[in-house]
């Protein structure tokens, strides 16, 4: 017999509800042709993965999440969006990942901030839906109109007789009753729980050391490996010496194994072992010589030199140029962001299982689908035989929504006919890319008479997501309207009569991808300091500069809010305040950073003032926690670490080099959120690009002083 600390939730959890007929409701995305979802009869252990709710005959509410947690709160949002409309409370219910099924789940990636935005509507019918199917079984059971009963805490009441039947014994004939097709959905002045600032239900488990990241996820037999990968990224494995290698207790095999980076094969060669510190060991003494011809082995500043060549590339725009020279005055500046690691806490990692003709993995999963997809084209296993299964994630940032670990992952196990987990050193995880693009922005612009943005021009060059092209890049026309740049505010399209946009895309063989808030993390810092340069041009405030460029109702609103919280009107002319209003992924965010020098003279941040305009919202403590976490990794990618490179290799390999923000360091920071009736918007991303401007801007304010380049330290202001 076990002993109860051998008893693990997870044994629990799966065991609990063996014995019970379970209703579960999926919900099929719309491209499968259905509106709605079906119904599985199945106990909870067959049912686990494979649904969005699932309620057995003892009334216990099992809800699926079907999106990656790496701490951005799906694991709580999405269970309590479908509780909210199931009538039941979060205390009543229990949480599970579900494995990669799009057929049943619909798209399952974890980026652009996309899980409650795209996702709201759905969610509430699913639960709806399960709802208004228990009501109907109640109603048959004591032979009256659905229209009369009605649900509450986990129990349909009949109103006439105030009788109750508890979910538990109205689950087998729900199960039976076909789903409707239309449901009505609540008011949000009805909502109970969504709206509520309701306690995390991972927390805890994270704290105890209850939940399962993917480094903890062990399997029966399962074997280590680790990689000794090309540090010039495109090279090949030419020869290796494993004689001292095979020689350390422990290590079974020593090969070599591709990853494929954006259409390009990576190469490495590849330790395993009995366990994780032999495989450690056996590397290094491995013994690899590579071939690193045939591309380019590039310095920081031959890349800095390239890009800086870039910006003045396209061919100019006659319409904007004679709209620069009708502006009252004008002004010109470069700013520069640089390349950055995503340096998530936990490391990539990950569990294989190959076998002839299925594949299984485990790790910290940011985008399932694409993965699932990825390794049944690679391996040639049909997909409906490739299972995904997402543990929590100690940080993913984009990087961990990419393929190429996991199918590393899948091709050791596939030569050494065994499960194995692939460990990424805090080395490997810092030097070996994908990294976030440097970049560098040309702006130009006037102001008029009125001192408002006549014309307004901003130019980048930066490497585009992928490994690096292998041409030069052609000139082309910056065109009077290219769309706009990432983290620009839309009103601001409106409001300046004269703008372009463009960009010229850098050479380079260094595997370039998106890093939190994509586009808009980079560019904000160009547009939002320029727009305070511009604001300066015209002697005016900086925030009523913004307000008088921000038309829009939501807008006003929102910088109105700003300015309340953040006491704007109390600054005086010695005191260093910065705003910036940034947009992304359908959400709206202004920050204000006050800064003042320390008795040692030194530049300190005092505190930051950040208000998010997501639209309609599941959770304001998820939201408060996300904006806190934004804010402090832009200010370790503003004045802490970047990536340099060397002969085509990184130099930052670990946390000594590539320092992070220490609790120390962590000003105040004061999170709002902005009441309304709009859309939801995302939440995980847009709250950082606005912080780096804010900061800049605040500096200025303070010491006269414009920060043009990040990384930047404090210290030397």
């Amino acid at each position: 017999m076990k002993h109860k600390q051998d008893f693990s939730r997870r044994d629990f959890l799966r065991q609990a509800g063996l014995s019970g007929i379970a209703l579960t409701i999926g919900c099929y995305w719309p491209v499968s042709g259905k509106s709605v979802g079906e119904i599985i009869h199945a106990n909870n252990a067959e049912t686990e993965l494979m649904s969005w709710i699932s309620i057995d005959d003892t009334g216990k509410v099992t809800i699926f999440n079907h999106r990656s947690e790496m701490g951005q709160g799906t694991w709580q949002a999405i269970p309590q969006i479908i509780a909210e409309e199931l009538e039941v409370s979060m205390d009543q219910i229990s949480i599970r990942s579900a494995a990669a099924n799009p057929q049943k789940y619909g798209p399952q990636p974890q980026e652009g901030s996309f899980s409650i935005r795209g996702w709201y509507q759905q969610l509430l019918r699913i639960g709806a839906t399960a709802r208004e199917m228990l009501i109907e079984a109640a109603a048959k059971q004591w032979g009256v109109e659905a229209t009369e009963c009605y649900a509450e805490n986990g129990q349909v009441i009949h109103r006439g007789t105030s009788r109750k039947l508890g979910y538990g014994a109205l689950v087998k004939e729900a199960s039976q009753i076909k789903p409707p097709q239309q449901v009505k959905l609540k008011e949000r002045k009805d909502y109970k729980i969504i709206g509520k600032p309701l306690r995390r239900n991972d927390t805890t488990a994270k704290i105890n050391g209850a939940a399962v990241f993917g480094l903890d996820k062990k399997l029966p037999g399962m074997l280590y490996a680790v990689v000794e990968r090309n540090p010039r990224f495109r090279g090949k494995v030419k020869s290796f010496d494993d004689s001292v290698a095979k020689s350390v207790s422990g290590v079974k095999h020593v090969f070599t194994v591709q990853r494929a980076v954006f259409g390009l094969l990576y190469e490495g060669v590849a330790v395993v072992a009995d366990s994780l510190w032999a495989a450690m060991q056996g590397r290094k003494q491995l013994k690899v010589e590579w071939n690193d011809d045939g591309f380019e082995h590039l310095d920081s500043e031959i890349l800095h030199a390239r890009m800086q060549q870039d910006l003045y590339k396209p061919l100019p725009s006659a319409l904007f140029e004679e709209a620069l020279k009708k502006a009252s005055a004008n002004i010109e500046a470069v700013y520069e962001t640089p390349y950055q690691s995503h340096s998530c806490m936990e490391p990539l990692n990950c569990i294989a299982d190959v076998k002839d003709d299925s594949i299984e993995i485990w790790g910290p999963i940011q985008e399932a689908n694409w993965i699932q997809a990825e390794l049944s084209e690679r391996l040639h296993i049909p997909i409906k035989n490739v299972t995904v299964n997402m543990t929590f994630l100690g940080g993913g940032f984009g990087r961990k929504a990419f393929t190429d670990y996991p199918v590393e992952a899948a091709l050791i196990s596939k030569e050494i006919k065994a499960p194995v987990q692939v460990m990424w050193t805090r080395e490997d995880d810092i030097s070996m890319g994908p990294f976030r693009s440097g970049a560098l922005y040309r702006c130009r612009g006037g102001v008029d008479a009125q001192k408002k943005i006549f014309a307004l021009q901003i130019i980048s060059a930066s490497q585009n997501m992928g490994p690096g092209q292998d041409k030069d890049a052609e000139p082309k026309r910056v065109t009077d309207n290219l769309g706009g740049i990432g983290g620009l505010p839309g009103d601001y399209y409106k409001s300046i009569p004269h703008y372009s946009f463009g960009n010229l895309p850098t050479t380079s063989p260094i595997p370039t991808m998106w890093w939190r808030a994509p586009g808009a993390n980079t560019n904000a810092f160009a547009s939002e300091c320029f727009l305070d340069e511009l604001a300066h041009l015209a002697l005016q405030d900086p925030l009523e500069f913004r307000r008088a460029h921000l038309t829009s109702d939501r807008y006003q609103a929102l910088v109105n809010k700003l300015a309340a919280i953040s006491n704007w009107e109390s600054r005086h002319k010695n005191d260093g305040w910065g705003v910036a209003i940034t947009e992304c992924f359908g959400s709206m965010v202004g920050q204000v950073v006050k800064v003042s020098r320390g008795q040692d003279k030194k530049i300190k941040i005092d505190k930051v003032f950040a208000l998010m305009d997501c639209g309609w919202y599941v959770n304001p403590d998820i939201i408060r926690a996300q904006v806190e976490g934004s804010i402090v990794m832009a200010l370790g990618a503003s004045v802490n670490h970047a990536t340099h490179f060397k002969e085509g290799k990184a130099v930052e390999r670990n946390f000594n080099t590539y320092s992070m923000p220490r609790i120390n360091e962590i000003p105040e920071i004061e999170v709002h959120v902005m009441e309304n009736d709009e859309k939801p918007g995302g939440v995980g991303e847009p709250g950082l690009p606005a912080f780096a401007p804010a900061l800049c801007n605040a500096i200025f304010d303070l010491t006269g002083k414009r920060i043009r380049k990040l990384p930047f330290t404090l210290e030397e202001v």
